[in-house]
């Protein structure tokens, strides 16, 4: 593919060997629909292939959000139909394991809310900083499926097993401040200082040897790859859990508003 060829990400050159990448549906607050969550497993290839960026950084449009989560209207799609599943299974796998092989530095800034497949991508980033007031949730139990598309993978490295379990578990939000404070994301700044530290950032990697920064990033990414199979699985269960009852139930009480009734917590006497 050419940068040409996305339909909802938008790029940008702010300074010479840096590519800026906006998650461009701000209608829906940069929410993934089926050919977003398509394109999020394509274009880390791209940039691995083009001489012109030496480090990546994305962002979302507007200022609510980074990405707010499936589309629901995609999200439904999915709910119990297992040839569906199988592709999402096999993109939500692609989004991760290729954003580790991409050899350039990537840089996550997140504006605003952040959640599912968008939040897989800002927390996968090898260096995330989020504005203070943004806040991020993995979201998943709420839908009524299990924690897949990055969290095992990632959060307990970055936050401790005991952090992760809790805010898996809950689907708490968590603001930018606490985000940083238990070691979630790299950094946290005001909002208006967000997308100027993420390009100074970006930058000062432009501007360093090459070879040191792609060589460090592949080696710390061995702690991730160790965690492939721990991935796997629960990537493996989370496209389970949509077949199941409480997928649709989950998926019906978001778009009503109104609290979820699973049936697995609510079995028949």
């Amino acid at each position: 593919m050419k940068y040409e060829d996305f339909q909802f990400l938008k790029f940008d050159r702010p300074d010479p060997g840096v590519l800026l990448i906006t998650i461009n549906r701000p209608e829906v607050m940069n929410a993934t629909n089926a050919r977003l969550h398509w394109e999020l497993t394509q274009i880390w290839a791209v940039i691995s292939d083009d001489d012109d960026t030496r480090v990546a950084v994305i962002t979302g449009a507007g200022d609510r959000a980074f990405s707010a989560g499936g589309d629901l209207s995609w999200v439904e799609t999915i709910v119990g139909h297992a040839d569906v599943v199988a592709g999402v299974h096999k993109e939500a796998a692609d989004v991760v394991y290729k954003m580790l092989d991409c050899d350039k530095p990537i840089i996550s800034a997140i504006n605003g809310t952040a959640v599912g497949a968008g939040l897989a991508v800002a927390m996968i980033a090898d260096i995330s900083i989020m504005s203070e007031t943004a806040k991020l949730t993995d979201g998943h139990v709420r839908l009524g499926v299990g924690a897949g598309d990055h969290a095992a993978i990632i959060w307990p490295l970055l936050c401790g097993m005991a952090k992760a379990k809790y805010y898996l578990m809950t689907a708490d939000f968590i603001d930018g401040k606490e985000a940083e404070r238990i070691g979630l994301v790299s950094l946290a700044v005001p909002a208006d200082q967000l997308l100027p530290k993420a390009l100074d950032v970006a930058r000062k990697l432009s501007q360093g040897s090459q070879t040191a920064i792609k060589f460090t990033k592949k080696s710390l990414n061995n702690w991730l790859r160790q965690a492939g199979p721990i991935f796997d699985a629960s990537l493996a269960m989370e496209m389970i859990c949509f077949l199941s009852p409480d997928a649709k139930e989950g998926v019906d009480a978001v778009r009503n508003k109104r609290p979820a009734k699973f049936p697995s917590a609510n079995p028949s006497k």
